[in-house]
């Protein structure tokens, strides 16, 4: 059995559904320790609901001034798993059957970790030596609201005006096989609450009320059919969708005082956040309603352009396992919309992700290696990388 399976075992073993850790970080600090990694925990939040963070780095070995850092960034936290008893074994017993590895994690994302980990002791092992500097960011809430996790540790980082050139995220990102897809941007995510106003009354008497759902329906229709750009060569148009609308109080003669309808914008680099906001209030605005709007920005757009991160990732796909991948920026957020805002080149790579937060998550054992394989080439590469700067 394989390091990196064993690691991975030992991971999926610990029930870190999130925001609970379960010694993880304490499992992964004591493999690097004697690498050179200075481990730090930036642990955050309230008592009830308290988020390990983990800061590894292991500074260049060769003296060389303004050393560029590399990041492998993931967390150990899990979602709940569902009904146990439709599991065909226990979520957090790792279990083999058929050339696949079964348990809570396997695929998101603690075989990425177990990866990262393995990958860099066999590079140390190989190459004492080094003109990077090679950092882990880990945390326990990326599964839940993601307040206290990887953003608190960016914000340290960020305080400390320690500057990141290089990011892999280990979120599962494969289609098909392991190297197929990796990410190299992810859309913002800008959420609202509309509470439209009226006046309630008796249905048979309009005249003295004011329906806010007949009011509202026409500006809900106008921002259902905008156009809000066009997108570009890397991310699709932005889009916005209502997730819920409530009004009524139930009764079905009672014209209702309010309507409150949830809404999301899944947004790329062609718009802001402050742009979309604008262009909704002034279609409110112009329909004559009378409103509250509650806005939460999840998180801003972020793309890596093709550079040396994304030539490294590539190459080491290439070299390990024969395929040419693919760049993609699908999907939702990650814990790369943080890192992205103090780091220049961010990117995703992980194992498949067909089976990810559901019952019987797995993934292919024979991909576990080549994974691993593939984080420690792109280590070799971006040294070398780093050598010449």
């Amino acid at each position: 059995m394989s390091p990196t399976l064993l690691l991975t075992e030992q991971l999926i073993s610990r029930p870190s559904v999130t925001p609970n850790d379960e010694g993880c970080l304490e499992i992964l600090a004591a493999r690097l320790e004697p690498l050179g990694f200075v481990c730090e925990r930036l642990d955050s939040g309230p008592e009830d609901f308290r988020v390990s963070n983990l800061w590894a780095k292991r500074s260049a070995t060769t003296g060389k001034a303004n050393a560029r850092t590399l990041v492998f960034a993931g967390h150990t936290d899990v979602v709940p798993t569902g009904p146990v008893e439709q599991w065909s074994s226990p979520p957090f017993t790792p279990m083999h059957r058929n050339g696949r590895l079964y348990g809570r994690g396997a695929s998101d994302m603690k075989t990425s970790i177990a990866a990262f980990v393995v990958a860099v002791e066999e590079f140390v092992a190989s190459q004492a030596d080094t003109d990077i500097n090679i950092a882990l960011l880990l945390t326990s809430d990326e599964e839940g609201p993601s307040v206290d996790g990887t953003k608190v540790v960016v914000e340290r980082l960020r305080e400390r005006g320690e500057p990141l050139e290089w990011c892999i995220v280990g979120e599962p990102t494969s289609v098909k096989q392991t190297g197929d897809m990796i990410k190299n941007g992810r859309r913002g995510t800008l959420s609202a609450k509309l509470n439209v106003r009226g006046v309630q009354g008796h249905i048979a008497y309009p005249q003295l009320a004011r329906n806010p759902i007949h009011q509202v329906v026409p500006a809900l229709a106008e921002l259902a059919a905008t156009q809000w750009d066009q997108g570009n060569a890397f991310f699709p148009p932005t889009s916005w969708q209502m997730s819920n609308i409530h009004g009524g109080t139930g009764a079905t003669n009672i014209i209702p005082g309010s309507v409150v309808i949830d809404f999301n914008f899944r947004f790329c680099t062609e718009s802001s956040a402050e742009s979309l906001k604008q262009r909704v209030q002034a279609v409110l605005d112009r329909h004559g309603l009378e409103y509250d709007l509650t806005w939460t920005l999840g998180g801003q757009p972020f793309l890596t352009t093709p550079g040396d991160l994304v030539r490294a990732v590539q190459g080491a796909i290439k070299e390990v396992v024969g395929i040419d991948t693919e760049l993609s920026t699908t999907g939702g957020t990650s814990d790369g919309r943080f890192i992205s805002q103090i780091c220049k080149q961010v990117i995703e790579f992980g194992p498949t992700n067909a089976t990810i937060h559901k019952i019987d998550e797995y993934v292919v054992v024979a991909e576990i290696d080549p994974l691993k394989n593939i984080y420690r080439r792109t280590i070799e590469l971006l040294n070398i990388e780093g050598g010449k700067a």
